[in-house]
């Protein structure tokens, strides 16, 4: 008889495992069949007119404190940005003047170096005769 056993309870083992498995994918495909069903049903008998949210634009609210603070900050950035350009233009003609000396316009005004290109007076020229 223990020659038989073993087979036997094999067979009920396997016979279980395929009816459980069976039933499982019945089950399931059952479902499945009843869910594609539903979501056609409403594919096919949907109303013409479907109310959608409101945009994104349109849901954004305006806050004029931020945005007088950001105007305020970028404001204040741009004249720390011209304030540093002419720190460096008056930086630039003091070093002009201390290399080249004060310009004759007036201080600041003249940011042109003398041209070094220019020919001499004529007095302060000697006449080379032979």
């Amino acid at each position: 008889m223990s020659i038989l056993l073993g087979p036997i309870s094999g067979a009920l083992v396997a016979g279980g495992v395929y009816y459980g498995f069976s039933n499982l994918m019945r089950t399931r495909t059952e479902q499945h069949r009843k869910d594609l069903h539903t979501l056609s049903v409403r594919l096919v008998e949907t109303p013409a007119l479907i109310q959608a949210p409101p945009s994104a634009a349109a849901r954004i609210k305006p806050h004029p404190f931020t945005s007088q603070l950001k105007s305020q900050w970028n404001h204040e950035i741009a004249v720390l940005f011209a304030g540093f350009g002419n720190i460096d233009r008056s930086a630039l003609a003091w070093g002009r003047s201390l290399v080249y000396g004060p310009s004759s316009t007036g201080e600041g005004k003249g940011d042109h170096a003398p041209s070094l290109l220019t020919s001499p007076s004529p007095a302060t020229t000697s006449p080379t005769s032979p």
